[in-house]
């Protein structure tokens, strides 16, 4: 065994996607898993030579969730390579999700089941149930996710080796709301907005006119010089503190061409300074899915 991934998360975020989408790339699969026994599983597929796994850990075990963190710290101390996947939403999407397919939450008894107040409460005692594998965990929102972009997503993570903190640049608007995942969040609404520019109102920061109107900027660089500096400042204390995963989210008004713009800066810059990074664009991927759903 060389991989071992871990999918844990709230119910209704879409650890089932996940699931099939890690089967789909090859990975030995089991939703449910009993935190108690996983490293026997670990042994009997290790004798099989299977050498990657995935599995589903949530609060259907709610009663064994303290035992997870030592598990996967033996599991590490083997020389597997651990990944941890929280999945998570708000609890409006986590209702909403629940009220469509009428499901039935892990945690609600017959009697307190019925309503969306009382749905609420148990998905609030869920977040507490959950909150230790979430502080070790990368953390991926869902709440303005649908299924093929998940998997897309998962499918860059699991391409990055393995061994090294990795870094997370995504760009977002604030009409739609600050990603849930982000352990950084820059504001960037304040700096010279090309969209008052009708012939650069329809493109996005990864297009060239885009980009050259914002770097003639200074204010851009500042930001980009003092993100650059407070990131350089802390990432290695992440890094000694053996946190895998961090996301830096750049918000702006509609999340199309400054935070777009700054996040391509950042991920290179990092890139060429050897950190493993990813990149992603909120809005524009949500635009990208609509119209191809709509083709």
């Amino acid at each position: 065994m060389r991989e071992l991934v871990v999918i844990t998360g709230m119910s209704g975020s879409g650890k089932s996607v996940a699931l099939s989408a890690l089967e789909d790339a090859g990975y030995y699969c089991i939703d449910n898993l009993p935190p108690e026994l996983l490293l026997p599983s670990l042994t009997l597929e290790r004798n099989q030579q299977i050498s990657r796994m995935a599995i589903v850990i949530d609060v259907r075990s709610a009663a064994s969730l303290p035992l997870v963190p030592p598990i996967l710290q033996n599991v590490r101390d083997q020389g597997v390579n651990v990944r941890v996947l929280f999945l998570d939403a708000s609890t409006d999407a986590l209702v909403r999700r629940f009220s469509e397919t009428r499901r039935k939450h892990p945690l609600a008894a017959d009697a307190d089941a019925h309503g969306d107040d009382a749905l609420v409460q148990i998905i609030l005692r869920e977040r507490g149930l959950m909150g230790a594998l979430r502080d070790m965990s990368l953390v991926i929102d869902t709440s303005l996710t649908r299924s093929a972009e998940l998997q897309s997503q998962l499918k860059q993570i699991l391409r990055l080796g393995p061994g090294h903190l990795v870094l997370i640049f995504q760009s977002f608007s604030y009409k739609r709301g600050i990603p849930r995942d982000a352990d950084y969040v820059f504001d960037v609404r304040m700096l010279p907005n090309p969209h008052y520019d009708p012939a650069l109102r329809p493109l996005t920061g990864l297009d060239a006119p885009v980009a050259e109107f914002l770097a003639r900027e200074p204010l851009v660089h500042v930001m980009q010089h003092d993100v650059t500096a407070f990131l350089h400042k802390w990432l290695p204390q992440h890094a000694q503190n053996h946190r895998s995963y961090v996301s830096v989210a750049i918000g702006c008004t509609g999340g199309q061409h400054r935070s777009v713009y700054l996040v391509e800066q950042l991920a290179e810059q990092f890139a060429q300074e050897e950190w493993q990074t990813l990149r992603r664009h909120r809005e524009i991927e949500r635009r990208a899915n609509a119209a191809a759903r709509q083709s």
